[in-house]
């Protein structure tokens, strides 16, 4: 019985990973209440998340505001991005639903499917932000890209963001669980989906004794897929 209650014990190693998801979840909680900084808090987010499951991090706190002051301004900037294509997503459909134009169905139908390939996209962008060096146009232009060519991880990815919503709606009395493993849980399964993605455009050989964990995609993420992506700061 004493091998289950050992620290190195997978069991121990198990609860000692949910604790840090809770750690980490109440931290975005509340760094979410300022909305401008939701967009730094999930890219944040992503970078411990992906160190993680890469068994590549023990520490949560230090990394997690390392990442938030590193990517902070560009985080910002997408995440205002997305806030907009989101307010003129929901205007034109309601246009669309209220028309009584005879294309009205066609338009709903082409608005919910750039609506479903922006939450595709939206799967990667900041898990992206996180781990790659890129231009704010590039970002969106990879995570698009990405989420097409790994579209059965992409889904996965949707279904793990929605599992909160679906615990909460069969039981209203999991919201404590769902309110310290909300956020970071599904994050945590995409991660476990997208990490293996990700090696394919990172680099073979990272140093280990820089100052930084993120490497340069550029923003033609084909290219990188030849081979040709240079590493730029590791932290080990």
């Amino acid at each position: 019985m004493g091998r289950f209650f050992n620290l190195d014990s997978p069991l121990m190693a198990s609860l000692s990973r949910v604790a840090d998801l809770m750690i980490l979840n109440v931290i975005i909680l509340v760094l979410c209440l300022p909305v401008i900084t939701i967009a730094p808090a999930l890219t944040a987010m992503h970078y411990v998340l992906l160190k993680m499951v890469r068994k590549e991090e023990s520490y949560i706190i230090a990394p997690f505001f390392k990442s938030f002051k590193e990517n902070f301004r560009q985080a910002t900037i997408i995440g205002l991005i997305i806030i907009v294509l989101v307010i003129i997503f929901i205007i034109d459909l309601q246009i669309v639903n209220n028309s009584e134009l005879g294309i009205a169905s066609w338009l709903r139908i082409a608005l919910l499917a750039c609506g479903l390939i922006g939450t595709m996209t939206l799967m990667y962008i900041f898990p992206i932000l996180a781990r790659f060096k890129n231009t704010i146009r590039g970002t969106f232009k990879n995570a698009l890209f990405m989420s097409i060519i790994n579209l059965p991880r992409t889904i996965l990815m949707i279904a793990s963001c929605l599992l909160p919503l679906v615990v909460i709606f069969f039981n209203t009395g999991m919201y404590p669980l769902v309110f310290l493993l909300g956020i970071t849980g599904p994050g945590y399964l995409c991660a476990i989906v997208y990490s293996k993605t990700f090696k394919r455009f990172e680099p073979e050989e990272i140093p280990i004794d820089a100052d930084s964990w993120t490497v340069d995609m550029g923003d033609d993420i084909e290219k990188n897929d030849e081979g040709s992506e240079q590493g730029r700061d590791y932290e080990g």
